[in-house]
């Protein structure tokens, strides 16, 4: 069920670590597409340490870097668990030298940091014949077998008593990590493309996660049972419709890859986030610690700088809504609950105008919100006796921008916001 505290929260730090960090290879994907053997993929566990795991100085990172929730995952398609649980050996005590719950810590840390918790779980489990026991209702067998790239089991494709032992685990699996670690404030759902709504008997699950919590918000990977949409690594042109956040990974893997060097800067991640923040949206941005729990250098560095810029620009973030739109202003932007104030993203150094246009609303101050100078600007154009505002050129200087990132603008205005969006003065002419 949406939540106010979701729809305000702006950012979300994603945690994808499993076993997938021993040897830096795609999670889950790598032994079903074939680029790893499936048992020396599975082999990973052996070398799954968590040794320098420090849920606490996660849970610090994240608050610094202006997150309101995360999100880690408890379980990705290859089926090995990071918890303590009763339907598997295939997890971080029994099955790991890491000999440890991981999600406990976590959950507690963060929800003592006074961020929301929240947890990814994989309704898919490519390690179990129960999960193979029957075709999608999509798609027919020979689609099926070239999709999964497995034999199907003794019972046959069509085993559904096997199905209905996969749904009873997913059913304990919630059980578990809701009843044992304190309020779990989001899940994070996926691998529900493999089936149907009604073969993953979809209203029922729903029921099932609202006894156990009726707050819980649920992302959208559900088959049209969730609560907001999940875009995944591609900014949307247009905002998609309701509420939704966009997942995308600091570098281009989701997990911890040594080989992957394609590092995002600072300014980019910043970029992403305004991008996120104009068109209403949250930003779930993700990392990928090591085998032993460490979080990247490289990860570190760019959530402190998001961090310090949201610090200094957090008017601008928290408590707005989206912003008026790119073909009235060249930049991200957002606008106060009250309407009555106008935040501008400059995101490059100025060498002439920053341009507004269609701002009917009578102006009363502008400033740089980081530092508070005032800026001067002058109102050119229009035509106000038919309604057409003119258009403001604002004056930023090089010295006027953030170190950091994006150089936020503020515009107070005298009234609540009022924006002409028409075709301008237009002359006609007989042909």
């Amino acid at each position: 069920m949406m939540q106010d505290w979701f729809k305000k929260a702006k950012l979300g730090i994603f945690i994808h670590w499993g076993i997938y960090a021993v040897k830096g290879v795609s999670e889950s994907w790598s032994f079903h597409n074939g680029y790893i053997d499936y048992d020396e993929y599975m082999d990973q566990a052996k070398g799954f340490t968590a040794a320098n795991y420090d849920p606490e100085k996660w849970a610090e990172l994240f608050k610094e870097a202006g997150a309101r929730y995360a999100v880690l995952t408890t379980k990705h398609h290859d089926g090995f668990c990071l918890w303590d649980t009763d339907l598997t050996d295939h997890n971080s005590v029994d099955g790991a030298p890491a000999k440890t719950d991981l999600i406990g810590p976590y959950a507690e840390a963060i929800r003592n940091a006074g961020l929301k918790v929240g947890m990814y779980y994989s309704l898919t489990d490519w390690s179990r014949e129960d999960y193979r026991s029957i075709y999608s209702a999509e798609t027919d067998e020979k689609d099926y077998a070239k999709q999964n790239k497995y034999e199907t089991p003794a019972g046959g494709p069509e085993d559904y008593e096997a199905w209905e032992r996969h749904l009873e685990l997913n059913n304990e699996a919630m059980k578990e990590l809701m009843t044992r670690y304190g309020t779990v404030d989001l899940l994070w759902f996926d691998g529900d493309w493999e089936r149907t709504a009604e073969q993953w008997k979809m209203p029922e699950f729903r029921k099932l996660l609202h006894e156990l919590n009726p707050n819980v918000v649920l992302n959208s990977r559900l088959r049209g049972y969730g609560d907001y949409k999940t875009p995944e690594v591609g900014m949307p042109i247009v905002a998609p419709e309701g509420v939704w956040e966009l997942c995308v990974p600091i570098n281009n893997s989701w997990g911890y890859q040594h080989r992957d060097v394609y590092w995002k800067s600072s300014r980019e991640v910043i970029r992403l986030f305004v991008d996120c923040l104009t068109l209403g949206g949250n930003l779930l941005l993700d990392i990928g610690p090591m085998e032993d729990g460490t979080i990247p250098e490289q990860e570190v560095k760019v959530l402190k700088d998001l961090g310090s810029w949201i610090k200094d620009n957090e008017e601008a973030i928290y408590d707005t809504k989206a912003g008026i739109g790119y073909d009235l202003f060249l930049g991200g932007s957002t606008v106060s609950e009250d309407n009555k104030t106008i935040y501008l993203f400059v995101h490059d150094r100025p060498v002439e105008s920053v341009v507004l246009k269609g701002l009917i609303s009578e102006v009363e101050n502008i400033s740089v919100l980081h530092n508070g100078k005032k800026l001067s600007a002058k109102l050119t154009g229009g035509s106000p006796y038919m309604g057409v505002p003119g258009t403001w050129w604002i004056n930023l200087t090089e010295e006027d921008c953030h170190e950091i990132g994006s150089t936020v603008i503020k515009i107070e205005l005298k009234e609540p916001l009022e924006l002409y969006r028409g075709e301008g003065k237009v002359i006609s002419f007989n042909e």
